[in-house]
């Protein structure tokens, strides 16, 4: 792949695995300087030494999502190094234990809306001025098909991706007079994940899609460009 994307600065969360990953991998392949954030400090670094052996570029930002000024502190750290940021992709999130609406797990559906919702808000509140700074800001979001069509015993998790997809659909029109950030949404399908097989555990992996599917398309979505509201499915 041409480097496309030299001098872009990416942000990728969710970095340390799957599609978050992947998509890390394939930016950095397009010449984009990579911010890898995620909790596992050893998982990021493992893709990291994966970019910079490939001859790409990257630095690590070990975050929480669910700490209250986790994502503050992270734009205040990237601020004070870069002066814009070209492309967000939101991957992180979390999937709660399938269940009935009945019985959806305290606990479990308020880390879902922390991770998938609250976070989300938080990235957009904090880098805006950053992807505004930028030539082209772009921002991508991973969302699911359970936000769009409800789904038995995904309640839990499909309700904080429609929540998901309204904020994200919300910023792109409220942004797109006033500036060159655009937003897209997309939805990656049925990808092999560990998410995909705590979902699915008796589907055989080998039947779906790898993440670097997902996140090279990511990367022709960026370097082609596309229309703000842009939304998507992978097959």
């Amino acid at each position: 792949m041409t480097k496309s994307l030299e001098n872009k600065l990416a942000l990728v969360t969710g970095a340390s695995k799957g599609i978050g990953a992947a998509t890390a991998l394939a930016l950095a392949e397009a010449g984009a300087h990579v911010v890898l954030t995620g909790r596992d400090v050893r998982a990021l670094e493992a893709v990291e030494d994966r970019i910079h052996d490939a001859g790409g570029a990257s630095t690590i930002a070990p975050v929480d999502l669910g700490e209250s000024d986790g994502i503050a502190r992270l734009a205040s750290a990237i601020a004070s190094r870069w002066d814009k940021l070209d492309i967000l992709v939101i991957s992180a999130a979390y999937l709660p234990t399938l269940t009935p609406v009945t019985q959806i797990d305290g606990k479990q559906f308020s880390q879902a809306v922390t991770t998938n919702l609250l976070a989300t808000q938080a990235l957009l509140a904090n880098f805006d001025p950053l992807l505004k700074r930028a030539e082209a800001g772009r921002v991508i979001g991973l969302t699911s098909s359970v936000g769009k069509d409800p789904r038995a015993y995904w309640s839990a998790y499909g309700a904080t991706k429609a929540a998901f997809d309204n904020l994200l659909d919300s910023y792109a029109q409220e942004v797109e007079k006033i500036g060159n950030v655009r937003v897209a949404v997309l939805d990656p399908g049925a990808t092999r994940t560990a998410m995909r097989a705590k979902a699915y555990p008796g589907e055989d992996p080998k039947t779906v899609k790898g993440p670097e599917v997902v996140g090279n398309r990511i990367v022709e979505l960026v370097v082609n460009d596309y229309p703000t509201r842009h939304r998507e499915r992978v097959e």
